[in-house]
C-alpha cells in the first residue's frame, strides 16, 4: 500500500522537489551577497545617521524579489490543498478503485492513514523547508522593510518561520475531508480553496491580534510616528498631522490601532494613515509658517502642549511566540479534520 501510494505521488513530488531545488540554489547564490551589502550599508549609515535613507534604497532595490519569494511561500499551502489534498481521495471515489483496495485485506483506516501520512508529511516538509529558506534569505530585507511589510505585518508573517508548515498540513487535510464529503474532484477543489482562503483571511483579522494581550502605550510625536505636517485652514489654521502606523522604540511592531490624544487623554482622531487636526496657533509661535525649521519646532511645541500618540500594538519580539501559537492552532484544526476523516470513512463512506 505504501508503494502504491508513492507511485501515485512521485510525479507531483518530483515536480515540487525540482521547484524547491531551483529556489534553494537561487537563494543560496544571492543570500550571502545580500547580507554582506546590508551589513556594509548599516556600518556606513550609522556614522552619519542616514540609515532611514539606506533602508529605503536597499529595500527598494530588492522589493520585487522580496514580494516574489514571499508569494511562493504563501501560495504553496494553498496549492497543496488544491492539487494534493482535494483530489487524493476524491479521484478514487469517483473511479471506484477504493472498493478494490478495501477488498484486498486493506482496512479503510489503514488505507487512509497511509495516504494521509506519506503525502501529508511530504507536503508539510516541503512547506517548512520553503518557509525557512525564505526566512533566512529575506532577513536583511525584513530588517529594512517599511512598517507595512515588516515581519509582524499580516502579509509577511504567513510567509516566514514555521507557520507555512501548519498552513500546509491544514490545507492538505482540509482537501481530504472536503473530498470525502463532496465526492467530486472539481467541486472539492473549489470548496477547499474557498474555505482555506476564508480561514487565511480570518486568522490575521480576527484571531492573531488576540493570541497575546496587545500593548497600549502613549508616545511623543517624532519622525518615527509622524509622516508629515501641514496647515489646515478649514479648522481655524490648526496644524494637520499625518500619523504613521509605527511606534518609537519598537521598530517592526504590528500596530493594531493608533490615535492622537491631548493632555487629558481625549482622542482627537485616529492614526494609521489618517490626518489629525491639532488646535495649535499657526499665526505666531513655533507652528507659524515662517518658523524654521517648521516641522521640528512645531512638533516640539505640540509635544510640550501634551499631545501624544496612543497606540495599541504587538512588538516585534512576539514574532516567534506568535509563530508557535498559530502553528499550534492549525495543528489542532488539522487533528480535528483528521479525526473527522477517519470517522467518516468508517461510518458513512461506502
Amino acid at each position: 500500500m505504501i508503494w502504491l501510494t508513492w507511485r501515485q505521488l512521485r510525479a507531483s513530488a518530483a515536480m515540487l522537489a525540482a521547484v524547491l531545488v531551483i529556489l534553494a540554489i537561487v537563494l543560496a547564490l544571492t543570500g550571502p551577497d545580500l547580507a554582506s551589502r546590508y551589513s556594509a550599508g548599516i556600518t556606513a549609515c550609522t556614522q552619519d545617521n542616514t540609515c532611514n535613507r539606506f533602508y529605503d534604497r536597499f529595500f527598494g532595490g530588492h522589493e520585487f524579489s522580496f514580494m516574489a519569494v514571499s508569494l511562493v511561500v504563501l501560495l504553496l499551502p494553498a496549492l497543496v490543498g488544491l492539487f494534493w489534498g482535494a483530489p487524493l481521495i476524491t479521484r478514487e471515489l469517483e473511479a471506484g478503485t477504493h472498493l478494490l483496495v478495501w477488498n484486498q485485506s486493506i482496512t479503510r483506516a489503514r488505507w487512509l492513514a497511509i495516504k494521509l501520512g506519506l503525502t501529508g508529511l511530504t507536503a508539510v516538509a516541503a512547506a517548512g523547508l520553503c518557509g525557512l529558506m525564505v526566512t533566512w534569505w529575506s532577513d536583511p530585507l525584513d530588517k529594512s522593510a517599511s512598517e507595512s511589510l515588516a515581519l509582524m505585518a499580516p502579509l509577511v508573517f504567513g510567509a516566514r518561520g514555521i507557520a507555512p508548515m501548519g498552513y500546509a498540513a491544514f490545507a492538505f487535510v482540509l482537501g481530504i475531508t472536503v473530498g470525502m464529503l463532496v465526492r467530486r474532484t472539481l467541486p472539492a477543489m473549489a470548496l477547499t480553496l474557498a474555505v482555506f482562503a476564508a480561514i487565511q483571511l480570518a486568522m490575521p483579522l480576527l484571531v492573531r491580534p488576540h493570541l497575546m494581550p496587545p500593548v497600549t502605550s502613549t508616545f511623543e510625536l517624532g519622525q518615527t510616528n509622524v509622516d508629515g505636517m501641514g496647515m489646515n485652514r478649514d479648522q481655524g489654521g490648526a496644524v494637520e498631522i499625518h500619523l504613521r502606523s509605527a511606534v518609537p522604540g519598537h521598530a517592526g511592531a504590528w500596530v493594531l490601532s493608533g490615535s492622537l490624544v491631548d493632555r487629558s487623554g481625549r482622542t482627537l482622531g485616529s492614526g494609521g494613515g489618517g490626518e489629525v487636526a491639532v488646535p495649535v496657533s499657526t499665526t505666531s509661535g513655533p507652528c507659524a509658517p515662517s518658523g524654521s525649521p517648521f516641522m521640528d519646532a512645531c512638533m516640539a511645541e505640540i509635544n510640550r502642549l501634551g499631545y501624544r500618540q496612543k497606540a495599541t500594538y504587538h512588538p516585534l519580539e512576539r514574532f516567534w511566540p506568535f509563530q508557535w501559537i498559530e502553528t499550534g492552532i492549525y495543528a489542532l484544526l488539522t487533528l480535528g479534520l483528521t479525526w473527522l476523516s477517519f470517522w467518516w470513512i468508517r461510518r458513512r463512506l461506502s
